[in-house]
C-alpha cells in the first residue's frame, strides 16, 4: 500500500491539487470563503466518486477569541476594584465567574456566555459517502476546512528554544503544556487573592488578564492564515481515500467523509453535525477516525485531548486497531500523545463512539506552522501527508474485514 505514497504517484498528486487549489482562499469560520471552499470539495469529491455528497448549511455561535478576551478584561477590571481596598466580594465573585466562564467555553461545557453573548453564524459542512452503502459498521472521517487567524502569540520560539535547550526533557514528556492553565489561572488568582486579602496575588493576576485580554484581541483581528497544514491536509486526505475506495471497493464498512467548517472557533460544525446525523449512527458500531494537521514531519496517534482537564478518547482499542493498521501498511504512527487543544474529536468520543485522532507533530513536539502565515503549502511534508492517506485507508480496510 506504501507504493501509492511516492511522489509523483496519482495519490501525490491528488493531495497536493487539493490543497493548493484551497490554500488560497481565505477560509475564515461562516466566511464566504469557508462557503466557497465547502462548494469546491463537495465538487471534487463527487469527481473523486464518493456518493452522495451534499452541504450541510449550519448554526454556530461564533465568539472564541472576543469572548475569552472579553471576559479576562472583566477579570482585569475586577482585579482593579479589588486593588481599590472596595468590593472586595464583588470583585472575588467577578473574577471567580470569569474564570469559570473560560474554562468551561474552551473545553466545550455548557458555555453560557456564548450561548448570551455571541451571535449566531452560517456554517457549512461537507458530508459525503465511500464504501459500502449497506456494511454493517460505519467509519466517519471528520477533517475541517476553515482556517485559523494568527496572532503575536502563535509565535513558536519559546517552544523551539525550549526543545533546543532540553532536548531530552521534551522528548519524554508525551503531554502538551497546558497553554489554557494561566488564561484561566488568572482571573481564578483574583478570586482567592480578594477573598484572602492577597494584594500581590490579585496584582499578578490582573497582570495576568491584561496580558491575555491584549493576546485575544490581537487574535479577534481575523488575519486569516492559509491553513494548508491545518487543516487542508486533512481534506486532501479524505480526497485521496475516496478516490481509492472508489478505485478498490470495499464490503461491509459504510464510509462517510465529513468536512466540518468553523472548527477554529472551538468546535462549530462539529456540534451542529452530531444533532443531525447522530441520532442515526449506532454507538456499538460506528467509529470516529479524525484528521487534523497531518503535514508536520512524523505522523501521531492522540491518545486524548484537554484544553483544562485531560480527556482520553473513547474505546482504547479502537486506537490499538488505527495503530495495528498503521504498522501493518507500513506508515509511521507514534502513539502516546495528548494534545492540549481541542479537535472535534471530543464531541463524538464525549457522546461515547469509538473515536481516534491522527495530527503529525515536528521535533519539537510542535504542530509545523501553526496557525501562523507561514501555513503555506510549500511547507508542507508530503511525505507525512501521503501517510496519513495510507493509514486512512488501512483502517478502514482493517474494520472492513473485521
Amino acid at each position: 500500500m506504501t507504493a501509492f505514497a511516492e511522489p509523483g504517484s496519482t495519490l501525490d498528486t491528488t493531495l497536493r491539487e487539493v490543497v493548493e487549489a484551497l490554500a488560497p482562499i481565505a477560509r475564515g469560520a461562516g466566511s464566504p470563503g469557508e462557503k466557497q471552499a465547502a462548494e469546491w470539495i463537495a465538487d471534487r469529491l463527487v469527481r473523486a466518486g464518493a456518493a452522495d455528497v451534499r452541504i450541510d448549511e449550519e448554526r454556530y455561535r461564533h465568539g472564541f477569541a472576543r469572548l475569552i478576551g472579553g471576559l479576562s478584561a472583566a477579570g482585569a477590571a475586577a482585579g482593579a476594584l479589588a486593588l481599590t481596598g472596595r468590593g472586595r466580594r464583588v470583585a472575588a465573585a467577578a473574577a471567580g465567574i470569569a474564570a469559570a466562564g473560560i474554562a468551561d467555553d474552551i473545553s466545550n461545557g455548557i458555555r453560557p456566555f456564548r450561548r448570551a453573548l455571541s451571535s449566531e453564524r452560517t456554517t457549512w459542512n461537507v458530508v459525503a459517502e465511500a464504501g459500502d452503502p449497506e456494511g454493517a459498521r460505519t467509519l466517519v472521517v471528520l477533517a475541517h476546512h476553515d482556517a485559523a487567524p494568527t496572532g503575536a502569540v502563535f509565535d513558536p520560539s519559546f517552544q523551539r528554544a525550549l526543545g533546543e535547550a532540553l532536548p531530552g526533557i521534551v522528548e519524554r514528556i508525551d503531554t502538551a503544556l497546558p497553554i489554557w492553565w494561566p488564561v484561566i489561572g488568572a482571573p481564578g488568582a483574583i478570586a482567592v487573592g480578594a477573598a484572602r486579602r492577597r494584594r500581590g496575588m490579585v496584582a499578578a493576576g490582573t497582570l495576568g488578564c491584561l496580558a491575555a485580554a491584549a493576546a485575544f484581541a490581537d487574535i479577534a483581528r481575523d488575519r486569516i492564515v492559509p491553513g494548508a497544514n491545518d487543516n487542508l491536509t486533512a481534506v486532501a486526505v479524505q480526497v485521496a481515500l475516496a478516490e481509492r475506495l472508489c478505485e478498490e471497493p470495499v464490503e461491509g464498512l459504510r464510509v462517510v467523509l465529513a468536512s466540518c467548517g468553523a472548527e477554529e472557533v472551538l468546535q462549530g460544525g462539529i456540534h451542529a453535525f452530531a444533532a443531525r446525523y447522530f441520532p442515526a449512527l449506532d454507538r456499538d458500531t460506528t467509529f470516529f477516525l479524525n484528521l487534523d494537521t497531518v503535514g508536520s514531519p512524523k505522523l501521531i496517534l492522540l491518545e486524548g485531548e484537554g484544553c483544562v482537564v485531560m480527556e482520553d478518547y473513547f474505546d482504547r482499542s479502537f486506537r490499538d486497531l488505527v495503530a495495528r493498521a498503521a504498522e501493518r501498511a507500513g506508515a509511521p504512527l507514534r502513539r502516546g500523545m495528548r494534545a492540549r487543544s481541542s479537535t472535534d474529536s471530543v464531541v463524538p468520543s464525549r457522546a461515547g463512539y469509538p473515536t481516534a485522532t491522527i495530527a503529525s507533530m515536528d521535533r519539537y513536539k510542535a504542530l509545523s506552522n501553526y496557525h501562523l502565515p507561514s501555513d503555506v503549502p510549500e511547507n508542507l511534508v508530503w511525505s507525512t501527508v501521503a501517510h496519513a492517506a495510507v493509514v486512512a485507508e488501512a483502517v478502514a480496510r482493517e474494520l472492513a474485514s473485521g
